[in-house]
């Protein structure tokens, strides 16, 4: 037991820059008192003191602003960082070394009793700031949820959500999407990323820069062949040869798009 009270401050330490003392975390980090009362509410609901589990769950809420149904799975170094607002439903599973961050809701989407309604999150997931990861499925090990995303659908082992509703963007060699250091050698450890903060562009960005790509190089080739027609009128001394109705005052702004998207 003292092993494990140990590692949940360690966890802490690991991955929060501001913590600079066991004492601080262990007074101050109301993510960790939220773990440590959840223990003893989840025990006594697996016990049939469903009552007091609720009641002790209760207390914890009042005093850290994080809610965790006593029914709820939570794994070992869990890191609730910050934590106001935070909600785990009861059929919820936090897999070990997970971090999860203020405004998160684990929750579920459906209202018959006894069915698995929350999601699981596998080992060593971020949750990011706001977001909401709604229904019973699984989210694989070493994902990350961007901040304020709203999952609906399982993501794949190291892959990150974005958006609304969240899309996925893949892993690639096994890495997660999210923020690396590209200079550090292959064998050495990744370092925990806060925030699940990730270097690929969300996947509708990507379509729609494809497609401004393609129609300014549309735009490219209708050029050129406006070129050729005028060439060959040239040489055949034929004029308004080109229907009027044909002709294009306005030119596709490839420019002003990416500025809109912010590229």
């Amino acid at each position: 037991m003292l092993a494990r009270l140990r590692s949940d401050i360690q966890c802490i330490l690991d991955r929060d820059p501001a913590a600079r003392s066991t004492w601080e975390v262990v007074t101050c980090y109301p993510g960790l008192h939220a773990i440590w009362l959840q223990r003893p509410a989840h025990w006594c609901w697996n016990h049939g003191l469903r009552w007091l589990g609720r009641f002790i769950s209760h207390l914890g809420r009042w005093l850290t602003g994080i809610e965790i149904h006593p029914g709820a799975v939570i794994g070992e170094r869990v890191f609730i960082d910050h934590g106001m607002g935070v909600v785990i439903g009861e059929t919820a599973v936090v897999g070990d070394g997970c971090t999860i961050y203020h405004g998160v809701t684990l929750g579920g989407t459906s209202l018959y009793k006894g069915v698995k309604r929350h999601p699981t999150l596998g080992r060593d997931v971020v949750v990011s700031a706001g977001a909401k990861v709604l229904g019973g499925f699984e989210v694989g090990d070493g994902a990350k949820i961007g901040s304020n995303a709203v999952v609906i659908k399982p993501v794949p082992a190291g892959a990150t959500a974005v958006g609304i509703p969240a899309r996925i963007l893949p892993s690639k060699a096994g890495q997660s999407a999210d923020v690396t250091d590209h200079d550090a050698p292959a064998a050495a450890p990744r370092a925990f990323t806060a925030y699940g903060v990730t270097q690929e562009d969300d996947p509708i960005s990507q379509a729609m820069r494809g497609l401004s790509e393609g129609a300014a190089g549309h735009e490219r080739q209708i050029a050129l062949l406006w070129e050729a027609i005028e060439k060959l009128s040239a040489q055949t001394k034929t004029r308004d040869c080109v229907p009027c109705e044909s002709e294009r005052p306005q030119k596709f702004e490839k420019d002003k798009i990416d500025q809109l998207m912010g590229k």
